[in-house]
């Protein structure tokens, strides 16, 4: 799909993304392990245009998210879109779930015949003949050698039932021996203001291999926007997998509600949100392809996609790393380097 806002290429792929893209976990509902507490089908979908028509032109889901549901909401979206209108489509294999209990957590398995029968699941819930980019969710637990599942991504390259691979959530020791097999196409780690830590290996790596970064939870699941506070916390469902999230609960929480804060005076000076300075910032790494961002309503996706066009000052990023240090929010490194020093080691 055309698009009005910046791109950049997608690793080494013939994909040129933006530097946004739409994360669709909470529009997989309520229900499941790691869900996000109910959500309507509509509202998602009303979402989901409004950043297509704000020209965000990819979509990032999973299998997993509500056990199938999320990809059957995109699939809705594409449906509706003619082939000039369609954005890249993401998603994810490696987490299987118990269709006897919908609240047990998924194991991870990434054993050949697994995910193959995952990705043609997913092709039919998405209602597409290729996937533009798959991805292992997660490392496997059961000894699967790790070559062994990366020829079979690349197999599903041969065959035309996708496009790229990649990965999400590994680590440098991992994807070199993906590395080894056939190109890692791209990584997709978390990474945000306060949950640091793929900047002091993974991305460089990526960096140094031309491998493609979408980062993912770049707001820190809600808590790096304007509007949150420790109230919403008490107010979230249930099954809201935040309530559980040690970010979410004392001591941590008031650092990261500390940090959000100092964000604000940079907000108002690029008359924008917090939200968009807290993604924009991961954008800044050297390496980082585009940021996932997810919204379970239009008026959410109003409030990050400032970040597809804003770019920081060197003032910007120093106030943000010594917001960091005095507050002792979060780990790993604080600022991305200068432009002259962004060069990273094998």
């Amino acid at each position: 799909m055309r698009t009005t806002l910046p791109v950049r290429q997608f690793g080494t792929t013939d994909m040129e993304i933006t530097r946004v893209g739409f994360g669709s976990w909470a529009t997989g509902g309520g229900g499941w392990a790691f869900g996000w507490g109910p959500q309507d089908d509509d509202e998602s979908i009303a979402a989901i245009n409004h950043a297509l028509e704000h020209g965000v032109n990819w979509i990032d889901t999973a299998a997993i998210y509500g056990l199938g549901h999320s990809e059957e909401v995109v699939g809705r979206v594409l449906s509706g879109r003619g082939a000039a209108d369609r954005p890249y489509v993401f998603t994810k294999c490696g987490l299987v779930w118990d269709e006897n209990d919908r609240m047990k957590e998924a194991i991870r398995s990434s054993a050949p015949k697994s995910i193959r029968r995952e990705c043609e699941a997913s092709l039919r819930r998405l209602g597409v003949e290729r996937i533009d980019l798959y991805q292992i969710h997660r490392p496997d637990d059961f000894g699967v050698p790790m070559e062994e599942s990366w020829r079979t991504m690349e197999q599903l390259i041969e065959e035309g039932k996708v496009r790229a691979i990649g990965v999400s959530n590994y680590d440098v020791p991992q994807l070199r021996k993906c590395e080894s097999v056939r190109h890692v196409d791209s990584l997709q780690p978390p990474f945000s203001l306060i949950n640091r830590d793929a900047a002091a290996a993974e991305i460089p790596w990526c960096n140094a291999h031309r491998t493609g970064v979408i980062v993912y939870s770049p707001m820190q699941a809600g808590i790096l926007t304007d509007s949150f506070s420790a109230d919403r916390i008490r107010k979230m469902d249930a099954d809201d997998w935040r309530k559980k999230s040690t970010n979410f609960q004392t001591p941590r929480l008031e650092k990261n509600i500390a940090l959000r804060d100092a964000l604000k005076p940079i907000a108002a000076r690029h008359d924008t949100s917090v939200g968009a300075v807290a993604v924009a910032w991961t954008l800044a790494w050297p390496g980082v392809t585009g940021a996932i961002v997810g919204a379970r309503s239009p008026s959410q996706v109003d409030g990050w996609i400032g970040a597809a066009t804003l770019a920081l000052t060197a003032a910007d990023l120093d106030e943000i790393a010594a917001a960091i240090d005095r507050l002792g929010a979060g780990s790993g490194p604080t600022r991305p380097p200068s432009p002259k020093f962004a060069g990273a080691s094998a």
